[in-house]
């Protein structure tokens, strides 16, 4: 088990799903002069990983054996719960650090965390934020659930691939905060895709209505972080014809966790239950996998 507060250094770390954003996720690690030893389904992220200085794994058991820590990275709470309980658990070594940075719904967070104690290991949930840019250069924002006489351990292991590390509570608290975020964030995202199509209407330059808005009330991160419109944020994937970033379809999976949080919680959600009901349609019509500041085309009539 890891002593509370104990900061340590890590030095062998199991990498399980090598997404778009796992991938970069185990190069930073590797940057850092961990050893990282790395396991996807796909052949292809496996290799790609290997080429970052990942060691590839021919499975999970492989990958976890003799792991100090192991950090996850998997689609949703059906994948965490199989992987954790049946390759994880009980194969990586008794007291070895588990981080599940996937984004899933609180109450599989919490039924993970708990067979983990069980099973005497340290576990949190990190979700993050930060899109594929973030993971590539290390500036994730991570949200924690976990006991806080651990966080230090946690928060030293995730720093290479973080700009900060958040302890939002205990177990389940950090998929809490990422489903809030994120719909905050789509919501936030229609608001401003909706702003820059009314002005365009209205006949209002669209730089002209960025250099305002960024400088008025209407500011936000969707306006001058990741403007939809291109050409007025270098690095928004609207410059990239909305290749890249955040894919519609994570957001939409994203929201429906926070409708089915809001539902089961008796919480009231109009806006995000809009916002969900926007990206469903924009993702049926094919745009699943663009970033989900696309959304702009869809409201200027480009369906």
């Amino acid at each position: 088990m890891v002593a509370p507060g104990k900061d340590i250094a890590m030095t062998r770390i199991a990498f399980i799903g090598l997404g778009n954003m796992g991938g970069g996720m185990a190069a930073r690690l590797v940057g850092a002069g961990h050893e990282v030893i790395a396991y996807d389904l796909s052949a292809e992220a496996l290799a790609r990983a290997a080429g970052r200085g990942c060691t590839p794994a021919a499975s999970v058991r492989e990958a976890v054996a003799g792991a100090e820590a192991v950090i996850t990275m998997l689609p949703a709470g059906p994948q965490v719960r199989a992987v954790y309980e049946g390759e994880i658990l009980g194969q990586a070594p008794a007291g070895a650090l588990l981080i599940d940075a996937s984004t899933i719904d609180v109450e599989t967070a919490r039924a993970v965390a708990e067979k983990a104690a069980a099973a005497g290991y340290v576990f949190a949930d990190a979700p993050v934020s930060g899109g594929t840019a973030g993971a590539e250069a290390g500036t994730l924002a991570f949200m924690v659930g976990c006991d806080e006489d651990c966080f230090a351990a946690i928060e030293a292991l995730l720093a290479p691939m973080a700009r900060a590390v958040l302890r939002a509570g205990d177990h389940g608290a950090g998929q809490a905060a990422k489903i809030c975020n994120n719909m905050l964030l789509g919501i936030s995202m229609i608001g401003t895709c909706e702003a820059f199509a009314l002005a365009e209407r209205l006949g209002l330059e669209p730089d002209k209505f960025f250099e305002i808005a960024s400088k008025s009330s209407g500011q936000c991160w969707s306006l001058t972080s990741y403007s939809p419109w291109p050409g007025l944020v270098e690095t928004a994937p609207s410059n990239r014809d909305y290749s890249g970033g955040f894919a519609v379809a994570m957001m939409l999976k994203d929201l429906k966790l926070a409708q089915a949080a809001a539902a089961s919680n008796g919480a009231s959600t109009p806006l995000g239950a809009q916002a969900e009901a926007l990206y469903a349609l924009w993702d049926r019509l094919g745009n699943g996998g663009r970033d989900f500041s696309s959304m702009l085309q869809f409201l200027r009539g480009g369906a």
